[in-house]
């Protein structure tokens, strides 16, 4: 099964983390509406242009270049300078709301960050649709916006991002990059530099098309092992992960906003079971076994809560997580109705690690419950996640219980 990352951006970052704070504390001016810097003083007119807003870019305003100049081509532009204590908090604040809605991130900076949204994102769900609503919803939460690109991988999901600004989502999926990105000035391309492109240049290599057809020999002689990784971007190709925390440190769980409401139990429990089989997926694939299990939920009035417990051995299996998270569910819930609900795990441990058996353990059940779970995986593996799905899932009519 093909990833899906997502590269989120947030759009001037600086400017509207600044207007965003201002108007929370009184500003009648949004500076996102007007022509307005982020980078020095007002009446020094110090530093370089750390973020713009979009009215200043239509006088030609660039980041990156004096404030001087920024005001020698707007005369009524408004400056101000950062703060990065309030950006960093922003930041956080920002990642934490995302990684609720998936904990698999890489924050490469304080205004982006990857995602690997492939087991957030659920059967028959359009990651297009997701990342819009996520969008969304951190623009109704925080006030400011986010681009997402989308892709297989991180090259591609960042390069989607930059496309049409702000508050948009793209995606960039290897049949879209002949039509997409190659048409594209070779200084569009993720780690060209001015020095490269110039090279490039020369060699009448102008946009990222001609570089993909170029024979890659030809780039690596002038370019050295640099040009073959531009050669290898400008086809697509990028094989690093999203690299979040070790696993060891953070542990490994899955959550889902769910889209209506859920009021009953037994509208929990396949909820449950998709979450403890991805879980149980994510913590065999890592080889890992958990000691620990939890339980979190949000209420319909936004209240978060969550229980856990220690498992008298560590494990991986379904079952276990499963039958562990339905008892703690059931020691939690107040009867509310439920807008998220999530399974976590900790406390992890190698899965070739010895383990101390209790005369109670029913060897052989546990051994078929081992057997049944590889057996599922090898075939997700193989042929995709909804390759093979439990029958709980399913109402008799043949649609998806979820």
């Amino acid at each position: 099964m093909a990833k899906v990352i997502f590269h989120i951006d947030v759009n001037s970052a600086y400017l509207s983390w600044t207007a965003t704070e201002q108007l929370k504390n009184g500003a009648e001016i949004d500076i996102r509406t007007i022509p307005a810097i982020i980078g020095g003083d007002q009446k020094s007119r110090h530093g370089i242009v750390l973020a713009k807003s979009i009215p200043a870019k239509r006088y030609g305003i660039h980041t990156g270049e004096p404030v001087a100049n920024a005001f020698r081509k707007c005369s009524n532009l408004k400056s101000f300078p950062p703060d990065h204590k309030m950006y960093r908090e922003k930041s956080r604040d920002l990642i934490a709301f995302l990684a609720e809605f998936c904990p698999n991130i890489e924050q490469v900076s304080v205004d982006e960050c990857y995602m690997d949204a492939t087991d957030a994102i659920g059967r028959g769900e359009s990651p297009v649709e997701v990342a819009t609503a996520l969008k969304d919803r951190v623009r109704d939460n925080f006030g400011f916006t986010v681009n997402i690109g989308i892709s297989e991988n991180k090259l591609l999901a960042k390069m989607a991002s930059d496309f049409e600004k702000p508050d948009k989502v793209h995606t960039l999926f290897p049949g879209e990059i002949q039509e997409k990105m190659w048409p594209l000035p070779m200084r569009e391309l993720f780690m060209a530099g001015k020095s490269s492109v110039e090279t490039l240049r020369k060699l009448e290599i102008l946009t990222i098309g001609d570089l993909a057809k170029t024979d890659p020999r030809l780039v690596e002689l002038h370019l050295k092992s640099h040009g073959r990784m531009l050669w290898e971007f400008a086809n697509g190709i990028d094989r690093s992960q999203v690299q979040s925390e070790p696993t060891e440190n953070k542990g490994i769980g899955n959550s889902v906003t769910l889209r209506e409401d859920l009021t009953e139990e037994g509208q929990v429990w396949p909820v449950l079971l998709e979450l403890a089989e991805s879980v149980g997926r994510r913590l065999r694939k890592a080889g890992q076994k958990a000691g620990m299990v939890s339980v979190e939920m949000k209420y319909y009035t936004f209240q978060r809560t969550s229980h856990q417990q220690q498992l008298q051995r560590p494990g991986n299996e379904d079952e276990i997580l499963y039958q562990t998270a339905k008892k703690l569910f059931r020691e939690m819930w107040t009867g509310e109705p439920i807008r998220l609900l999530g399974i976590r795990t900790s406390k992890l441990v190698e899965a070739e690690e010895p383990e101390q058996l209790s005369l109670f353990d029913l060897g052989e059940e546990n051994e078929k419950q081992k057997r049944l779970n590889e057996a599922m995986d090898s075939i997700r593996s193989r042929f995709g996640e909804g390759a093979i799905q439990r029958g709980v899932y399913w109402k008799k009519d043949g649609r998806k219980e979820l």
